[in-house]
């Protein structure tokens, strides 16, 4: 059984820099309004776009980008309604099947969705069909959209040659979920080391929450965000993860996620780039 998300997450110790970025949280429903797919592998509590915001507020993030579950599958809307709703400080990742139109692609990046993301996690359902994947690439390089890909760490090695073909930026979610206690030696953490020599890739260092394996506060976990800090300061994003699906035993304060920044990009220059400067590039190339 999944827990809810924290009602009460402390006010971070960290003050993040002006423009901070939240690059991985996502919005349940009003599940009166926008209903969750009938192929959902689970069923969560609302979490709609104002209690996203107030956290936001709260931890002192004023730019976001927001991912579609797979509760909400194909069906974007709820997603889209909190992008016009973020008044451009919003982007989004969505969902697709490979028939979908011309029109709709426009209409989504016209609300600010900026990729397209698939799922290799068992827990989730049926991976991606790598056909339909490139099928879908090619029609989203002409908008200028990128990937986000979100697997488990078995899948690597054999998803890693696959990823490689394809011609356009992709943003690996949760450190690629490799296993906290394993140690940075594991096959996991050096194949995904090895993808961050291309600089098509970029990961995200969020979800020490899922691959810690010492639980709160998770700092087994925020020592590998560190390292791929350190080693690839340009191609690095971090994000709250809220609400958490599927969070079973240690159901993190987002408060506390924030003060992880401490460990993960622990001086001031890391933490703008980390925060500011790399999900800029990405999301607002224009402001750049």
């Amino acid at each position: 059984m999944a827990l809810p998300f924290h009602p009460n997450p402390k006010k971070p110790d960290l003050a993040l820099p002006e423009g901070a970025c939240d690059a991985h949280c996502h919005v349940f429903g009003p599940a009166a309004v926008f209903p969750f797919a009938a192929s959902s592998t689970y069923q969560p509590e609302d979490a709609p776009k104002e209690k996203l915001f107030a956290l936001h507020q709260h931890l002192g993030i004023s730019r976001s980008v927001i991912v579609q579950a797979s509760c909400h599958g194909t069906d974007n809307a709820a997603m889209v309604d909190a992008l016009i709703a973020g008044n451009g400080n919003y982007r989004g990742i969505a969902m697709v099947t490979a028939d979908v139109s011309d029109a709709e692609l426009q209409n989504l990046h016209d609300a600010g969705v900026r990729g397209v993301r698939f799922n290799f996690v068992t827990h989730l359902g049926e991976a991606a069909n790598k056909d339909v994947v490139r099928a879908i690439v090619k029609r989203i390089i002409p908008l200028g959209w990128h990937i986000v890909v979100h697997f488990d760490a078995f899948r690597l090695e054999e998803l890693a040659p696959f990823l490689k073909e394809l011609n356009l930026p992709i943003v690996i979610d949760h450190m690629g979920r490799i296993d906290a206690s394993a140690g940075p030696d594991q096959v996991a953490f050096r194949l995904l080391l090895d993808l961050m020599q291309d600089e098509r890739f970029w990961v995200k260092v969020c979800g020490s929450e899922r691959i810690s394996r010492a639980g709160p506060p998770f700092h087994d976990a925020a020592e590998y965000g560190r390292l791929l800090v350190e080693k690839f300061p340009t191609r690095v994003l971090w994000g709250t993860d809220w609400p958490h699906p599927n969070i079973k035993v240690h159901m993190p304060d987002d408060g506390e996620l924030v003060d992880l920044l401490k460990i993960i990009a622990p001086t001031p220059e890391s933490q703008k780039a980390l925060l500011v400067d790399n999900p800029t590039r990405l999301y607002w190339p224009e402001a750049v």
